[in-house]
């Protein structure tokens, strides 16, 4: 496994657990996704994957190994995974040029030549070149998701982690970047963990579903037999209340 959740459990001080018991893993090259309703633990699920908190019990594995806490070892950990998070107006500085937001990742691990990278990662996502030198306010909201997965892919990470990556665009445009994600797993061989209330987008793009109620698992498998099958009352009602793309 590339990543995995061995029994993670997470709870705030003085607050109920927020996760129990929590465990699934990620086969290099493959995507799992991370659906439930709000509240069931899907994204401090992915905080902690990311290292950006600690489980309250448990561990989390990166390569069979705990995530790093030392410096130098946590920067390895950044180059390998990195993140698209949910709001496209909110995640991008306004006040930054395109191609200093795409190279924010590339001088926190140390790379020197940002321009070729940056070039490259706005190409791969389907922008101009002079979109380098543009605001962000001057893209619509499709166009600055693809900024931020530019942004994410410029390092050329092995593992890519999706917040919500489509939940606040039009379904026109959602469909878009769900294709775009499609094509960047294929052409760089990405490991992909998305979570996601849209399961038109997680039938498109996960191998893997694992369903979270209430900071547990309660079904987990193959997309298209968790979808096609569900096994959990919890999933059918899940599957039978959430709007899905035709």
């Amino acid at each position: 496994m590339i990543l995995e959740a061995r029994d993670v459990g997470f709870r705030y001080p003085s607050g109920a657990p927020v996760l129990d018991g929590v465990s699934f893993g990620v086969t290099p090259g493959r995507s799992v996704a991370l659906v439930g309703e709000s509240a069931a633990g899907k994204t401090t699920l992915l905080r902690l994957l990311l290292g950006l908190r600690r489980p309250t019990s448990g561990s989390v594995l990166f390569q069979d190994a705990p995530l790093p806490t030392g410096h130098r070892a946590a920067r390895d950990f950044r180059r390998h995974v990195q993140t698209v998070f949910q709001d496209p107006y909110s995640s991008l500085d306004p006040r930054q040029k395109v191609s200093r937001i795409v190279a924010e990742p590339l001088r926190a691990l140390g790379f020197t030549d940002h321009a070729p990278r940056v070039s490259a990662a706005l190409s791969a996502v389907g922008l101009p070149v002079d979109a380098a030198d543009r605001y962000p306010h001057e893209f619509s909201g499709g166009q600055r998701q693809r900024i931020a997965i530019a942004r994410a892919i410029a390092v050329e990470p092995t593992v890519l982690l999706a917040d919500e990556p489509v939940s606040a665009l039009d379904v026109t445009t959602k469909v878009r970047i769900i294709d775009l994600l499609a094509e960047l797993r294929a052409t760089r061989g990405l490991t992909l963990v998305l979570v996601s209330h849209d399961l038109a987008a997680v039938a498109s793009l996960c191998d893997e579903t694992v369903v979270l109620e209430r900071g547990r698992v309660v079904e987990q498998g193959p997309t298209g037999a968790v979808l096609g099958s569900p096994q959990d009352a919890y999933t059918r009602r899940l599957i039978a209340s959430i709007p899905r793309l035709p």
